[in-house]
This record gives C-alpha cells, structure tokens and sequence, in this order.
C-alpha cells in the first residue's frame, strides 16, 4: 500500500470473534481514537482491509492464535508513526490485551528517546496490559523477552527448521548471531490504582538491514528454503506470552529465572565500572551473576563485595555506562 502522509493514516480495527468485532465496530462509530502528534487516524473496519497483497494477513494471524485474552482484538495499519503512541495515548479506549500491528513505522520509539526507524520486513508491534503490584512492574519487558525466544524456538521446531538461537542482551535487545535483530520497549503510568502498561516489540524478520534477519540467518544455516512469517511469530508469540504472565502475576520472575538465564548473553560475564576513591576516577572490574528482585543486574567484585548494577541513563550502551550500589 502506499504510504499516506504524517496527517492521514489508516487504521484497521479487527477481531478474532464476535466480541472482539463489536468493540471495533463500536470504536469505528465513535472515531475516537487519536495522536497526539499531528496525525490523523481514519478508523475503519476489518471488513474494508484492503483486497491487494499486503505484508501483514489478518485472517492467517487469527487462524494461528490460541489465546483467550491477548491479541483477540487488533488493530493494524499500513504506516504508522508509532504503535506504542497508539496504544499508548489511546489506553483508556482499548480493552486489555489488544495489540496494534504496522508494517512501517517512522517515529518508532526506542530507549532514552531514541527514535527506531522501522523498515518493512520488521514486526512491529505494540500491546497493552494492567498490574496492580508496582514492584514487578520493571521485570515484564524480561517476560516478554523469553516469550519471544521461546516463541520462535517453538516455530523453528514445529516447522523442522534449525533453531536460531536468539538471545536476550539485558536489559531490553535480542540479539542473533552477535548483531542485534530486535527490541522491547515497555512504558507505564499509574491511574486508578493500577498499573497501565504499553509494551512495544520490534523484531526483524525479512529486512537485512540494518543488521541482519530471521530469514537471513535461516537460509545460511538451512540446506534448504526456509521462511517463518510473521504473522505466524506474533501468534506463537502472544500464545507463549499469556501463558508466561498468568505464572508471572501469581508467582513473580523467579520460575522464570533459570530459562531467562539460559538465554541471556551475560552469565559470567565481566564489567569495567568506573567508581570513585579520593575523588579520582576508579576502574573495578565486577562479574554479572544473575538480577536482583528489583529487575538490575546482580553482581560481585573482586572482593567479594555484592552489588547491583543501574544505567548511568547517559550511555548508549548500558553495559558502558553502569553504576555500581554495593549491597549490605
């Protein structure tokens, strides 16, 4: 499709069954949905999607979803300055669970307000939910982390294709084959004693640049044609993922401690964090040995001596820009 300009984008509002159509059909009749930017949204409805080729097929994406909550209402669309601005600006609107699709994206939002330029062939998604408990609110972006790669180790498997061997790099990037194929962002506010939070998810499926992709990497470990779509990646994705956060809201991160720690680039890993002794800059080298309860890393120096390491909130790269706070 073409893309439309900053001022009029389209915006398709489907659902799996007939609850999930009311709600659109009632949002479609209310045009209520905004930006806060200077873009329009022309809400339509399932029914209008366009009939020619499009990267993204609706119906296939409903066929292969198995969940009960999350993703039974969707809204996608051509282009789009941001998914997580839709669900975001849009929460009190949305039912929980819903999830906003776009092929391209040019005002993706990445960390510390980096804006993430989103090229077609990426999966570009956003999604909301709610928590009550405050404190485990920072470890969801490490929930939906393994229900990606957890996800695509399903599809890899149930397809007979090699596995990828996607991992996380903490705290929020997904990295394959040493360059990074993907992202989540994860934003909150507080109203009405919970939590609303909008989870943002990036992964590069058919696009090679600016890294590298799943298909890629797949054709050159594979003797033979090999292409996981992706409409197939969000379905697997949000199957694993209600499943992960039911466990998460009645038990925590901990049953998922050993899985995430299986698939993360750090265990062991040694970190030059500059301190300060007589007002001089000092260098410590400290080893990562797990996270802490509130979501940092866990990790121990030289000496013995526990800490937990925190973003100076500066660096590009968070493992170049930690600060050390000794635990008692």
């Amino acid at each position: 499709m073409e893309r439309k300009t900053a001022e009029t984008l389209d915006l398709f509002l489907c659902g799996k069954s007939s609850p999930e159509k009311e709600i659109a059909t009632l949002l479609h009749n209310k045009q209520c949905l905004k930006l806060s930017d200077a873009s329009q949204l022309i809400i339509r409805l399932q029914s209008q999607l366009p009939r020619r080729a499009i990267s993204f097929n609706v119906n296939s994406f409903f066929n292969s979803l198995s969940t009960s909550r999350f993703a039974r209402f969707l809204m996608w669309s051509p282009c789009l300055p941001s998914t997580h601005d839709v669900v975001s600006q849009n929460f009190s609107d949305l039912p929980i669970g819903t999830v906003c699709v776009a092929d391209v994206q040019f005002k993706g939002r990445g960390r510390s307000a980096n804006v993430w330029e989103s090229p077609p062939g990426c999966l570009m998604f956003s999604f909301n939910i709610q928590m009550e408990d405050g404190r485990v609110v920072p470890l969801v972006q490490y929930v939906a982390s393994l229900a990606i790669t957890e996800a695509l180790k399903d599809l890899c498997y149930d397809s007979g294709f090699p596995q990828l061997g996607v991992k996380i790099k903490w705290p929020n990037d997904l990295f394959l084959n040493g360059l990074k194929v993907g992202g989540i962002l994860s934003t909150s506010t507080y109203k009405s004693n919970k939590f609303n939070i909008s989870v943002g998810i990036g992964l590069n499926v058919d696009n090679k640049e600016p890294t590298t992709c799943l298909n890629s990497r797949l054709q050159q470990i594979s003797s033979r044609v090999c292409r996981l779509r992706k409409e197939d990646i969000l379905a697997s994705f949000f199957g694993k993922f209600e499943s992960f956060f039911e466990r998460f809201i009645s038990q925590g991160f901990q049953p998922f401690e050993e899985l995430y720690y299986k698939t993360w680039l750090h265990s062991g890993q040694r970190v030059v964090i500059q301190d300060t002794s007589e007002g001089q800059p000092v260098d410590n080298v400290v080893t990562i040995q797990g996270l802490t309860t509130s979501g940092y890393l866990l990790a121990v120096g030289d000496d013995g001596q526990m800490c937990e390491l925190h973003p100076d909130g500066n660096s590009l790269d968070f493992f170049k820009g930690l600060v050390r706070h000794k635990l008692r």
